[in-house]
């Protein structure tokens, strides 16, 4: 199976303009991202879509991958189907542009997933900061598809449990023939209402295989500056110890 990486890479954010390009320790976050996903073992090959002159021009001249898309693409999963019309690839996996610190052994995981489904995404445990609405939760069913996306907690523990509570980990796979139909298909109250793309997919009657990851999720999703200090830190701090 070939399986395509694919980093969505937009300039305009409304809470952080132009965080592709912001300097972590020397790099740009845009080349920190696609050096992680390059350490993947399943992926035939990583590639940056983005709408944006700077960003295609930064990728290039770090000896990257990059195809420019449309600014007028409603979302990442959008970019990613617009971008791999010209490969000859099964499937993509969608990787947050936004996740310097992301694990690749968490793409391994999600290639693993897609050999026998066609949407596929992970989880870890959350042991604190339920209440964030911006750590998304996802609840599964017993064969660990997802049942429901929120960004309250989920499942509300009335009574005494130790049920764990999953916050969902932003790396998506899809099989081509899905993400093609995927994006065709038209928005949903319910993934409006939480502003979570995902939610679309069950709203449709489609399901969304789900992995208990495996791995320590140490990753970060920078959506403001004081993000970016916390995984300059981070990154500084590994470095130190190499």
């Amino acid at each position: 199976m070939k399986i395509l990486g694919i980093i969505p890479a937009r300039y305009s954010s409304t809470r952080f303009p132009g965080k592709p390009l912001a300097d972590i320790n020397g790099k740009t976050m845009i080349e920190c991202v696609y050096e992680r996903a390059k350490l993947s073992e399943k992926l035939c090959d990583v590639l940056v879509a983005t709408d944006d002159e700077r960003i295609y021009e930064c990728v290039k001249n770090f000896g990257g991958k990059a195809v420019m898309t449309s600014s007028e693409l409603p979302n990442g999963t959008a970019r990613c189907e617009q971008a791999v019309k010209n490969f000859a690839v099964d499937a993509v996996i969608n990787i947050q542009g936004d996740e310097p610190l992301l694990d690749p052994l968490m793409i391994d995981e999600t290639a693993e997933l897609l050999r026998e489904n066609y949407c596929v995404t992970l989880c870890s445990e959350l042991k604190q900061d339920f209440a964030n609405p911006n750590i998304v939760k996802v609840v599964l069913s017993r064969e660990n598809f997802a049942l429901y996306f929120s960004r309250s907690l989920i499942p509300f523990k009335r009574n005494k449990s130790d049920l764990p509570i999953y916050q969902h980990i932003g790396i998506y796979g899809y099989s081509v023939d899905f993400l093609k139909k995927y994006v065709s298909l038209p928005s949903t109250p319910l993934s409006e209402t939480e502003s979570l793309e995902q939610l679309k997919i069950l709203e449709h009657g489609y399901k969304i295989r789900v992995k208990i990851t495996e791995c320590k999720n140490e990753s970060i999703g920078v959506d403001t500056p004081e993000d970016l200090e916390r995984v300059r830190g981070i990154m500084r701090c590994r470095s130190s110890n190499t």
